[in-house]
C-alpha cells in the first residue's frame, strides 16, 4: 500500500483543531464576577435572578417515563423546595448546602463552558454533565478523605478514570475556575487552568449497560456547606466542529483511504458510486458494493456519513472480495433508523450494529442531513463502534455462540479482509475515510 500523508478535504482544519483540542486560557476566577461571556459563549446565568434554571427532578431515567404534565408537575413543585436553598446575591448563585441541584431549563448536547465556583471548609459538590454525575467538586484540604485527590475528576466513573490528574485547587474561600468540554462522552476539564480529566469517556451512572445520554440539563450540585458559582458561560458545539475534533483525537497513523477525487485503490461495484467536491456518493440508480484493494486484520477505520430520509448502506469490515459482507465478513449497519419504513425492524438492524449479530445503543445519530462521525476498530476478536464520539457496540465476537438472526455467520471468524460500503439504493455520502492499522 503507498503510504501519504493524512489531507483532509476542507481547508480550515488545522486552525479548526487548535480551537478545539487546546483549550484556551480565555478567562481566570480573578476576573472577578463580570458576567462577560468570552466570544462565542453565551452566559447562561444572567447574574441577576435564577431565570433559565429549575430545582431538579428525578434523573434522565426517570423523567423519560414521565408525561409532559407529570414532569411539570414535579419541577414546580421541587422548584418552591429550590427557591428555599438557592439564592442569587452580587451576581452569584449562592446554595445553603442543601438540594435539591440546580437545573438548566434546556438539554445540551455537545458544549463547551466556563464555570467559576467557590466552597467553604468541608463542602462537597460538582457538575453534572447531560443530567449525569459528575466533575467533583470540593475541599482538598480540610475535607472528607475521598477529597485528597482535588477537584475536576469524572468522580462516578468505573471503567475509565475518575480521579483527577492533579491537585489544582485553590484553598477554601477562594474562587477557583473550570474549563469543561464535552463531545459525545468524551469529557475534558481544566481547573484554574491545568488539565484535570484529558479526554476521558463520562460514564452513565444511571444505567451503567448503556452510555452516556446525547443531550441533557446541566446540573449545579451541592451537599455539606455553602457553594458559590458565578461567570457560567456555555458555547453548544455544532457538528461540524464535532466532526473535526472526533477526526483530530489520537489521529497518528491513520491514512486516508478515499483521495477525494475518484476510486482509486478502490474495487467492485465502483460505477455505482460517483465522486462530488470531496464527497463519496452511492447512486441510488446502481449502488452495489465497493472494497478497499488492500486487505487489513486488526485496524481501526474513521469516516463521516451523511444519511437521506430513510437512507440505508453499510460499512463492511474483513471481509472477502466476493459474497455477501454481511455474511461472508460483517457489516456494520448505516441506517436512517428514525423513518417510518423501519419502523419494524430488530435489534441488530438499527444503526451501528453488527447486523444480525449484536444490537447497538440507539438515539446517538444527529439528524437526518447532518453530517456524523463514525470509527469502528476490530483488535483481535473485539469490535466497536463509536459515533459522533459514543461507543455505541463493544463487543467480543469470541464470545458470540450464536449470531442473533440465528443465521449462519462465517465472516465472524475470520481475521482479516476488505473495507468497504453496501449501496442499498439510497444516495448515502461519505467523506474523510481514513485507516490505521494497529499492530
Amino acid at each position: 500500500m503507498t503510504r501519504r500523508r493524512c489531507v483532509f478535504v476542507w481547508g480550515l482544519l488545522p486552525a479548526m483543531l487548535v480551537a478545539l483540542l487546546v483549550p484556551l486560557a480565555l478567562r481566570s476566577a480573578a476576573e472577578g464576577a463580570e458576567n462577560t461571556p468570552p466570544e462565542g459563549f453565551t452566559a447562561i446565568f444572567n447574574g441577576k435572578d435564577l431565570a433559565g434554571w429549575h430545582g431538579l427532578v428525578g434523573n434522565p431515567k426517570s423523567r423519560a417515563k414521565m408525561t409532559v404534565e407529570q414532569l411539570a408537575a414535579a419541577r414546580a413543585k421541587s422548584n418552591e423546595a429550590m427557591r428555599k436553598h438557592w439564592r442569587v446575591e452580587g451576581g452569584e448563585i449562592v446554595n445553603d448546602g442543601h438540594s435539591p441541584h440546580l437545573c438548566t431549563d434546556r438539554k445540551i448536547g455537545d458544549f463547551e463552558m466556563w464555570i467559576d465556583w467557590k466552597t467553604v471548609p468541608k463542602a462537597d459538590s460538582g457538575i453534572y454533565l447531560r443530567g449525569t454525575p459528575q466533575v467533583q467538586v470540593w475541599d482538598p484540604v480540610a475535607g472528607i478523605a475521598q477529597a485528597k485527590v482535588g477537584s475536576g475528576g469524572l468522580y462516578n466513573n468505573r471503567k475509565h478514570p475518575s480521579k483527577p490528574l492533579l491537585v489544582a485547587d485553590n484553598p477554601a474561600g477562594q474562587w477557583n475556575t473550570f474549563w469543561i468540554r464535552m463531545i459525545g462522552e468524551i469529557v475534558s476539564v481544566k481547573l484554574n487552568g491545568k488539565v484535570t480529566v484529558d479526554n476521558t469517556p463520562l460514564e452513565n451512572y444511571w444505567d451503567r449497560k448503556r452510555p452516556i445520554y446525547p443531550a441533557e440539563q446541566i446540573e449545579l450540585q451541592t451537599h455539606g456547606g455553602e457553594v458559590r458559582f458565578r461567570n457560567i458561560y456555555l458555547r453548544e458545539i455544532g457538528p461540524e466542529d464535532a466532526n473535526t475534533f472526533l477526526q483530530g483525537l489520537n489521529d497518528e497513523g491513520f491514512e486516508v483511504i478515499f483521495n477525494g477525487k475518484d476510486l482509486e485503490g478502490w474495487q467492485g461495484s465502483v460505477g455505482g458510486y460517483v465522486v462530488e467536491n470531496g464527497v463519496l456518493i452511492c447512486d441510488p440508480k446502481k449502488g452495489g458494493t465497493i472494497l478497499t484493494k488492500d486487505e487489513y486484520g486488526d485496524f481501526a477505520v474513521r469516516f463521516e456519513f451523511k444519511l437521506p430520509p430513510g437512507g440505508n448502506n453499510g460499512l463492511g469490515i474483513r471481509t472477502p472480495p466476493a459474497g455477501n459482507p454481511a455474511y461472508g465478513g460483517m457489516e456494520i449497519q448505516i441506517l436512517d433508523n428514525t423513518a417510518e419504513k423501519w419502523k419494524n425492524l430488530k435489534p441488530y438492524q438499527y444503526h451501528g450494529s453488527i447486523y444480525g449479530v449484536v444490537p447497538a445503543h440507539r438515539g446517538y445519530l444527529r439528524p437526518v442531513g447532518q453530517w456524523n462521525f463514525q470509527e469502528v476498530v476490530c483488535n483481535g476478536s473485539r469490535v466497536t463502534v463509536s459515533v459522533n464520539g459514543t461507543v455505541i457496540v463493544d463487543a467480543d465476537l469470541a464470545k458470540i455462540d450464536k449470531p442473533m438472526d440465528g443465521k449462519n455467520h462465517p465472516g465472524l471468524k475470520r481475521t482479516s479482509g476488505h473495507i468497504g460500503f453496501m449501496g442499498h439504493g439510497d444516495p448515502v455520502e461519505f467523506r474523510n475515510i481514513r485507516v490505521k492499522r494497529l499492530k
